[in-house]
């Protein structure tokens, strides 16, 4: 059996207001926030939505544990 790991996640949306709907806008911040991290091995990327009255708000979840040294 393989080596159980304890898995990280990192939740990311865009600010409620006229760009909440901005899917490129949030791709770019959960870029930005993985390059903060550092090496990563992911392991799955969900998106969901929140129904607001301006629209939907999406939410990307990255669930991930930190690169093994080679």
């Amino acid at each position: 059996m393989p080596e159980s790991k304890p898995i990280q996640h990192l939740s990311v949306h865009t600010p409620e207001g006229t760009e909440q709907s901005d899917t490129p806008a949030l791709l770019r911040l959960l870029a930005d926030q993985l390059e903060e991290i550092g090496p990563i091995e992911v392991q799955d990327i969900t998106i969901g939505t929140q129904i607001t009255d301006d629209g939907f708000v999406y939410r990307l979840t990255v669930y991930f544990h930190p690169a093994e040294a080679p």
